[in-house]
């Protein structure tokens, strides 16, 4: 049976690419693992943040849309990414550090809430799926209470049955017992979607929202499950290569836009090395010829890596 093996990124929006960079790089400790552009449209920055390595199951994406309004999530959206820490000493941690720089939401003893500069929702929680620790090395963050990937993401729905009917019927996710969650897990790896009460009033995409949830296909298996999402009567993106994983597309009937995307060949395709992860702006193929033109579009971004990846 085909599965999914958890969260492969999840694609935000900022207003602020510098702003950006800042908070995930020297707040939360991430890596910035790759410089990109949105390849639907080149003139802003794609973003990509994770592990030490880039691998799926870590990967925080923000498209840029400078000077952006800010959004708000209602029905049909994504409200909160959930991410993996080892332990209460970790969230506490984490409390002291985000309280400090004003990002703190709420804290206890089972999760920690904070957004990030343009107001995009966060949680950590006590790790207990014995998943990989997928982590970042920061010199002044400890590897213990580093962020470990996704747990989950947490949404309001449009029609949950219809969404619910998708995740078990289509998706292969086990349903928890006690409220909207739905597990989605391989052979390697796992994560959750859940979902809350809407709000009574409307969404509307801006900064600090969703954009879309990727979820990890293996790499032989997205044509199969193209035909799958095709007999299951959504409508579809289709095959896209998006020459770092390739894709494929649907909103789901609840109003989210679900990514299904490869493991592979990740962002050393291009001949980079893991040290020259997110240090240069890297173009697919289709757009290398235009890369003068792009980058003089696009405002310089420092490179935080230096000091990061000092020991």
């Amino acid at each position: 049976m085909l599965r999914l093996n958890g969260i492969h990124h999840v694609t935000s929006i900022t207003a602020d690419a510098r702003r950006n960079v800042a908070f995930y790089t020297e707040v939360l400790g991430l890596r910035l693992t790759a410089k990109t552009v949105n390849q639907d449209d080149p003139g802003v920055y794609h973003l990509f943040y994770g592990d030490e390595y880039g691998q799926p199951g870590a990967d925080l994406t923000f498209f840029e849309f400078p000077h952006a309004k800010r959004g708000t999530a209602g029905r049909g959206m994504v409200h909160r990414v959930v991410h993996r820490v080892a332990s209460v000493q970790a969230l506490d941690f984490w409390a002291e550090r985000l309280r400090r720089d004003g990002h703190l939401r709420h804290s206890d003893d089972s999760r920690v809430v904070f957004e990030d500069p343009d107001g995009l929702a966060h949680e950590l929680t006590i790790d207990a799926s014995g998943d990989e620790p997928l982590v970042a090395r920061h010199p002044d963050i400890p590897p213990e209470v580093a962020l470990r990937g996704f747990e989950g993401v947490r949404a309001y729905s449009r029609h949950l049955e219809a969404a619910r009917s998708t995740l078990l019927e289509l998706m292969g996710a086990g349903e928890a017992t006690q409220n909207a969650q739905y597990t989605v897990r391989g052979d390697r790896r796992g994560g959750w979607i859940a979902f809350d009460e809407p709000p009574a009033a409307p969404g509307s995409p801006g900064a600090g929202t969703v954009h879309h949830v990727a979820w990890v296909s293996k790499d032989d298996d997205l044509t199969r499950w193209i035909d799958r999402v095709t007999a299951f009567g959504l409508r579809n993106s289709g095959y896209v290569d998006r020459h770092y994983f390739h894709s494929l597309y649907f909103r789901e009937p609840g109003g989210i836009l679900y990514e299904l995307a490869t493991e592979g060949p990740g962002f050393l395709v291009d001949d980079l090395t893991v040290d020259e992860l997110g240090s240069t702006l890297i173009l697919p193929p289709f757009l290398e010829s235009r890369r003068a033109e792009i980058e003089a579009n696009l405002g310089p971004l420092p490179n935080p890596r230096p000091r990061a990846a000092l020991t």
